[in-house]
């Protein structure tokens, strides 16, 4: 009699339990890598935000408990920009959202005992998803992920700080373009993910949706309107191929 297989074995049977093939010292040092060279832009979000009126214990605060940056410099961003504390507070949320969904992906991969998944939690974001998902195993995913996460927390924690307290000294932000540092990195991070032509779409549509309503709208209401363009290219998409059956018949 053939042994029963549950559903939890079945959906991690294709995640190896060892990293066989790349050695933990090149998990860590990529996983380095991408932490120190993204944990440096902590610094351009802490000029930023300095510059957007908050105090530096505020800006601090929001790397301490929120850390995902790019929701962080659309909080500043919207605010600076004269938007409505609430509305920008939104559209980070909406922005934030996505690791929710890093989240379900990582549980699966790394399989962390339960009094680590809070505080794991925390860290799961673009970076730590991207060096876990790169992994051949679990073992070597779960390095990647406590070296990343770790690394670039520390990091970007303390130039945030720096940005912070230099802010005064950097004078105009605008002049330099700091805040453009974030979205440079969210979008360097995602580019290689848009694989297919639906995921072109949905980011297509997002930037025109996010960009052309900016003129028109108060700050942080683009960035949700934005949210839209993926149920409406995945509708259209499933609306194409449920005539291309139909079509075959």
């Amino acid at each position: 009699m053939p042994e029963q297989t549950t559903a939890a074995q079945t959906a991690r049977a294709d995640i190896p339990a060892d990293g066989a093939g790349k050695p933990d010292a090149v998990v860590v040092r990529d996983a380095l890598g991408v932490g120190i060279a993204v944990g440096l832009s902590g610094f351009a979000f802490g000029v930023t935000s300095a510059g957007s009126g908050l105090t530096v214990w505020q800006t601090c605060a929001l790397s301490l408990l929120v850390f995902t940056g790019a929701s962080q410099f659309a909080l500043v961003g919207a605010l600076a920009a004269g938007g409505n504390p609430l509305t920008a507070a939104a559209g980070a949320f909406f922005l934030g959202v996505r690791n929710a969904f890093y989240g379900l992906r990582l549980s699966q991969l790394l399989a962390l005992p339960r009094v680590l998944r809070p505080f794991a939690a925390h860290w799961v974001i673009d970076e730590t998803t991207a060096v876990s998902l790169a992994q051949p195993g679990r073992r070597a995913a779960r390095i990647g992920f406590a070296v990343t996460g770790l690394s670039l927390y520390l990091l970007w924690n303390l130039t945030t700080l720096v940005g912070a307290l230099g802010a005064e000294a950097i004078g105009d932000t605008d002049a330099w373009g700091l805040d453009a540092a974030g979205p440079a990195v969210f979008l360097a991070l995602l580019a290689p993910m848009l694989k297919t032509g639906v995921d072109r779409a949905v980011a297509g549509l997002a930037v025109l949706l996010g960009l052309g309503l900016l003129p028109f709208l108060p700050a942080g209401v683009p960035v949700l309107l934005a949210a839209l363009a993926a149920p409406a290219v995945l509708y259209v998409a499933g609306r194409r191929r449920g005539a291309g059956r139909g079509g075959t018949r």
